[in-house]
């Protein structure tokens, strides 16, 4: 008997797909990144810039300097299982409002983004504002962007070491100093300084000043914004908080377009006859331009990541315009030269912008030069870019304003009417109840109490049952704990042996000042009837 043969489909209805291997092309996936050289630019958004960095790493180097009350100002106590932060101290307990921190954080970058964009990318995000320091001390051993490309291409000279040594030795040093910070805030740096000389720091101590140092002089000098590109998650998926009324830093395609170099006295299109472009005209002349960049753009080395769907064909390069025809971009490229990611703002929005507005003061400075408006690159709404209406107050950034706020107020008035008095009850594992003379049965517990004050406290402790008979021995106790104190105080309660089986008890403390008041439940166990 024969074996039907198996159904195959037919050669007709097979699709074959190509194979292209990598190594036998001599190809790879890596693509090595060409060196961005930022130039330097002034302006107001760049001054903001400066005072966000100002700002931010003065608070990070100067906090753990910081007395209060007698003892850091901030320091993230491990050991003890205590956080500092100036008049505040979060215990274990206080687990839930680090939570809500986190939460108030997430919801924090949520609103700031969908309201006006990359925000924090381009003045607060760690990576950006250690960068800028870097390239400061870059920019003053090396020069600005032209002579920290030539110094690269030439050829090794004392010159070149001395320049190339500097840098890195300040690297080194404003690196360790940002270590030895990092770790002040876990260890009182008092201490960490006083044991520098001679060298007393512990193996966990030198490694996270050491690792911290190192990823900073990585992070900051050399991988800069491969960081933001390929390692930041927020890059990937900021755009799900992007809708055409958000504010973005944008370039304005109707009044730039065709982009060419001109001679002084050509007046803006705004104050010619040609006007603004058409939208699809505009468009074109920007895809047009960015398939076929000028002489000008290729030699600012312009990245980004700007794909196009389906195949588009050969696509014809923009012709010459006569100069009445040109738009106000001269084509100078200096949006791309100050740009920290090497992109060309012109091609539109891009996810490895980080909306750090440095392209903006510059291309204002350059508007301001040929006696042209300013905001041909600006804070703007797509919408607006395209002539439609623009709302930037919308209902999705008032929900997260509302729930913002909710959370801040929720945090703050959690934490501000946080009790100051932590008691816990734990029965004697090794025995339900005791007989004692007298016809007496005690149950032995251990009341764990915690003064989470900056001052000395005083606490009565009494006992309630609703089963009559159940007392505390000895009678109402009063103890007396030192600021930020833990007491183990053995506790035992009594009662005749006529009292059987379980019973509910109450432990009460209270402050004998300020009314701060704890109850705790827990059982009392008498002989089986």
């Amino acid at each position: 008997m024969s074996t039907p043969a198996s159904s195959s489909p037919s050669d007709s209805t097979r699709r074959r797909i190509p194979l292209d291997v990598v190594d036998a092309q001599g190809n790879s996936f890596y693509v090595s990144e060409r060196k961005v050289y930022p130039r330097d630019v002034a302006g107001t958004l760049n001054r903001l810039r400066v005072a966000a960095v100002w700002w931010l790493l003065g608070m990070y180097y100067v906090f753990p300097w910081v007395k209060w009350d007698g003892r850091q100002a901030v320091l993230f106590d491990l050991p003890a299982r205590k956080f500092y932060v100036f008049g505040l101290v979060f215990w274990p307990q206080d687990f839930l409002f680090l939570a809500m921190l986190l939460i108030i954080a997430a919801m924090a970058l949520f609103f700031f983004t969908s309201l006006a964009g990359r925000l924090w990318c381009g003045y607060a995000c760690p990576q950006t504002v250690w960068t800028e320091v870097f390239l400061w001390m870059e920019r003053w051993t090396e020069g600005d962007r032209s002579a920290r490309m030539k110094l690269d291409a030439a050829p090794w000279s004392a010159n070149k070491l001395l320049r190339k040594g500097g840098k890195h030795v300040l690297w080194a040093v404003f690196a360790l100093w940002t270590g030895f910070t990092f770790v002040g805030f876990f260890t009182p740096i008092l201490d960490l300084g006083a044991r520098l000389w001679p060298f007393a720091w512990g193996g966990w101590e030198t490694f996270w000043v050491l690792f911290y140092a190192l990823a900073t002089w990585g992070f900051a000098g050399f991988l800069r914004e491969q960081v933001c590109k390929y390692m930041c998650p927020y890059a990937r998926f900021q755009s799900a908080m992007f809708d055409r009324n958000t504010l973005i830093i944008a370039y304005d395609p109707m009044r730039g377009e065709p982009r060419g170099p001109r001679k002084r006295g050509l007046g803006s299109v705004l104050e010619r006859a040609r006007g603004l472009l058409p939208k699809e005209t505009a468009y074109d002349y920007v895809f047009r331009a960015g398939k076929h960049p000028s002489a000008a753009s290729q030699a600012a080395h312009a990245k980004g990541t700007i794909t196009w769907d389906g195949d588009l064909g050969d696509v014809a390069p923009l012709p010459k315009f006569a100069p009445e025809e040109l738009g106000d971009c001269i084509d100078c490229t200096i949006c791309v030269q100050v740009c920290p990611t090497g992109i060309d703002i012109r091609n539109g929005l891009q996810y490895e912008c980080i909306a750090c507005g440095a392209c903006i003061d510059a291309c204002n400075d350059v508007m301001g030069k040929m006696g042209y408006p300013q905001g041909l690159v600006r804070y703007t709404t797509q919408n607006a870019i395209d002539g439609k209406p623009s709302r930037v107050l919308r209902p999705r950034v008032f929900v997260y304003g509302g729930l913002l706020l909710a959370l801040v107020a929720g945090w703050a008035w959690g934490v501000t009417h946080r009790s100051d008095l932590i008691a816990e009850a734990l029965r004697d594992r090794n025995a339900l109840y005791r007989e004692v003379a007298g016809g007496q049965v005690e149950n032995s517990y251990t009341l764990k109490l915690i003064n989470k004050d900056q001052q000395t406290r005083s606490y009565r402790v009494t006992l309630a049952s609703p089963t009559p008979g159940i007392v505390l021995r000895g009678g109402e106790m009063t103890v007396t704990a030192e600021p930020e104190q833990v007491l183990s105080l053995p506790v035992v309660a009594t009662a005749p042996a006529t009292v059987t089986g379980r019973h509910a008890v109450t432990l009460t403390v209270v402050a004998t000042e300020g009314g701060n008041e704890k109850t705790v439940d827990t059982s009392y166990f008498g002989p089986t009837p």
